[in-house]
């Protein structure tokens, strides 16, 4: 079993869509970024590279490079399933930290975003919604968002021969 943890943090501003583990939530301000700005899927996608000891997001996915402008963060992570094909996904526990729009009403469709694109139960990814009660900065003012993400994987292995003198 492998554990990896993933954290990111956008500023919020008009004119962008705030997507959120995949679920577009109406809101005035959305999350600004070179691709959707997904924190939540940015935080998973580190925490599962993290897990399987390949790196970060930036590392595959570098905001330098034109072809990830403006994609979908749910694609971004379909490719990093497959960078770690030789895992199976356990478990995912989630925390958003946003001040508005109050999010227990999307974190159902949220949990069901991410246990769809990771092809895992439903009961088997855990979203918290938190804000951070007015503190941490621009966090607290309402003008970004931060999720963490923990991820338990399972090694894909090949079943040992049984050999007779195993047990020797």
């Amino acid at each position: 079993m492998n554990i990896g943890t993933g954290w990111d943090i956008h500023r919020l501003g008009p004119a962008r869509p705030l997507v959120i583990g995949g679920v577009l939530i109406p809101h005035e301000l959305g999350e600004i970024g070179h691709s959707d700005g997904d924190a939540l899927i940015h935080a998973l996608i580190d925490a599962l590279l993290g897990a399987a000891a390949h790196g970060d997001i930036g590392t595959h996915f570098p905001s330098t490079e034109q072809r990830w402008k403006d994609i979908s963060s749910l694609e971004l992570l379909e490719r990093t399933l497959e960078l770690i094909k030789d895992y199976t996904i356990e478990h995912i526990d989630c925390t958003v930290i946003l001040e508005q729009p109050k999010l227990q009403g999307y974190v159902s469709a949220i949990r069901i975003s991410i246990s769809e694109a990771c092809s895992i139960p439903f009961e088997h990814v855990s979203v918290k919604a938190k804000t951070a009660d007015g503190l941490l900065g621009e966090l607290g003012k309402g003008l970004a968002i931060m999720a963490q993400v923990v991820v338990l994987l399972k090694h894909r292995q090949e079943p040992e021969e049984q050999s007779p003198d195993r047990w020797l």
